[in-house]
């Protein structure tokens, strides 16, 4: 979707140099850019340093954006693609090659039981490779072609680490679930 008439005169004021305008852009969307950030990243304050990196490469470039996408759009791609850059800058390891790759069961898991954060803390508790490529696939629809070339790996690992991925988040959420059974009882 193309920027709207609001988000036009808003990027003109801060390619103007203005500071209120500088300041409505990060209220408007710094919440959104941090939950986004906070699904790669495993802390808080990591995700943070994402978002605050993504909006200084925004400013910096704002110019050069050509408004035939809304403006968070642009910004969700800054985030994503700093966040990765962060990852590989830190060398976290992706281990992309596990010996095994789980096999997701067809059973509905019991989504329902858990809020939000829950959901995003056993995302971020997966292991980065996998991370990386559930995020990039499930939450942002990137296909597996797109992901081999932003992490540099085949799409065969691509579709691999999704599936570890997926059979992580079941164990966990199952293991959740079967917890929170017992203690009720």
């Amino acid at each position: 979707m193309p920027a709207s008439l609001y988000e036009h005169a808003l990027i003109q004021k801060c390619c103007d140099g203005d500071r209120t305008a500088y300041r409505e852009v990060y209220d408007l969307y710094a919440a959104e850019l941090l939950a986004i950030a906070l699904r790669y990243m495993k802390t808080r304050p990591a995700a943070e340093d994402v978002v605050q990196e993504a909006f200084i490469k925004a400013f910096k470039n704002l110019a050069a954006f050509n408004r035939q996408s809304a403006l968070k759009t642009w910004l969700t791609r800054i985030v994503i693609n700093t966040a990765l850059t962060m990852l590989r800058r830190e060398h976290q390891n992706y281990n992309w090659h596990s010996e095994h790759v789980l096999e997701a069961e067809t059973a509905v898991l019991p989504l329902h039981n858990f809020g939000f954060e829950e959901l995003i803390g056993f995302i971020t508790r997966l292991p980065a490779g996998c991370r990386s490529v559930f995020n990039l696939y499930a939450l942002e629809g990137y296909t597996h072609k797109e992901i081999a070339a932003l992490l540099n790996i085949s799409e065969g690992t691509s579709k691999s680490q999704y599936a570890r991925a997926k059979g992580l988040l079941r164990q966990r959420i199952m293991a959740e679930e079967k917890n929170s059974k017992l203690k009720v009882i």
